[in-house]
């Protein structure tokens, strides 16, 4: 259970039931005493990085308003920026430094598959990313500094936006409700409500964002997860072809061989929806996927690492979830599915709540030879992972 101030006082279920999707609202010390995890150079030294999505809006100061650069960034371009009027945000955080996951645990009354990341972001005074609404719920945390958001609650219209400009502007705002946010305040924003975050001193604000795929994507995703079984070879058939009076009419049959033929292959029943599903949500970001070891474990390596209290993390960039049922349990981990029997159930559900895997808590857990399959199979395959020896090195 949450502490009392995330909320405002409000229980997770009041919170879903009342704000959720539906109303925006402002929690004064959310997070009491809140310190940040990172400092703004730090962020910045994270934005130079290859594998990091990083962007900066310059407002002012750029070739042009509102410009916005992506990166990775060479140090030198930041020593160039001017004092104001630039946001710099970074995204995924949480996965390239674990230890943020942290700010993400206490929302995890929320399914996991809807939290999509920790973005960072770091202005100066006046810098903002102008005024914009976006098509998922946030979660926008205050940090060093004070931000001032102004809201809207009129409808957004698709075509409010500046033209020419790579970003989601609004042309026209106007704010009905005006707040200002200081360290340890949050302010969640339910989908499609327009608001103008401005810091009035240099300020870092950490925004959780929720997954909310379109519905474009998702029957794109399950057709071509029907195609993955449909017969290379399968061809369109009439052998009891009749002559028609006209060569360019399409016959009612030809329309009820095409009819059958989708019909047979598009089913949607809910284990093959299931599979689907948990493919599909479970999916990494390219860019965060993990890897397999280039010199995979034996058995008795695994062994041996739980003998001397090694400790297993899940991949930052790993996704993890299940479906369960009364005869089996469906793990989902990256877009693959592994269907485990009853025995395996508290070791997959245990691996999908934590992070962190202790080798005295894991070991209770691989009682059945499956288990320990499977988690020498998740090792090989780097959605588990070791920094035992990283962290001996650094030490």
């Amino acid at each position: 259970m949450p502490p009392k101030s995330l909320l405002g006082g409000l229980t997770p279920e009041q919170f879903l039931r009342d704000y959720w999707q539906k109303q925006p609202l402002l929690i004064r010390s959310a997070f009491p005493g809140f310190q940040d995890p990172i400092t703004p150079e730090e962020l910045a030294g994270l934005a130079c990085e290859e594998q990091v999505q990083s962007r900066l809006v310059l407002e002012q100061g750029g070739s042009r308003p509102w410009e916005l650069r992506r990166g990775p960034f060479a140090e030198e371009e930041f020593l160039k920026l001017p004092e104001s009027h630039w946001t710099l945000l970074v995204s995924d955080v949480e996965k390239h430094l674990p230890q943020l996951q942290a700010l993400l645990e206490p929302f995890r009354f929320i399914p996991d598959w809807r939290i999509d990341d920790l973005q960072i972001s770091y202005a100066p005074v006046h810098g903002s990313v102008g005024p914009h609404w976006d098509d998922y719920d946030v979660l926008l945390l205050q940090g060093k500094g004070r931000r001032r958001w102004r809201i809207s609650h009129r409808p957004v219209a698709e075509d409010n936006v500046l033209p020419d400009v790579d970003l989601r502007i609004m042309g026209e705002f106007q704010a009905d409700e005006d707040w200002v946010l200081e360290p340890g305040d949050m302010l969640y924003l339910p989908p499609r409500l327009a608001h103008y975050g401005t810091a009035l001193e240099p300020a870092l604000t950490y925004s959780i964002g929720f997954r909310a795929p379109g519905h474009r994507e998702l029957v794109h995703s399950f057709l071509d997860f029907l195609g993955e079984g449909v017969e290379d070879d399968g061809r369109y058939t009439d052998p009891d072809l009749r002559l028609q009076d006209h060569p360019a009419r399409i016959a009612p049959e030809a329309v009820r061989r095409a009819r059958d033929l989708l019909a047979r292959h598009i089913g949607t029943d809910s284990a093959l929806v299931e599979s689907w599903l948990g493919r599909f949500l479970t999916e990494p970001k390219p860019y965060l996927a993990a890897q397999p070891m280039e010199e995979p474990w034996d058995a008795a390596e695994l062994d041996q690492f739980l003998d001397q209290a090694g400790t297993l993390e899940r991949h930052p960039g790993s996704r993890f979830a299940f479906i369960e049922h009364a005869d089996e349990i469906l793990l989902f981990i990256d877009g693959q599915e592994f269907a485990l029997g009853p025995p395996l159930k508290s070791l997959a559900t245990w691996l999908c709540r934590e992070h962190v895997y202790p080798a005295g808590q894991l070991c209770g857990l691989l009682k059945h030879a499956a288990a320990r399959a499977l988690i020498l199979d998740l090792v090989n395959e780097g959605y588990l992972v070791s920094y035992d020896d990283e962290r001996e090195d650094d030490a």
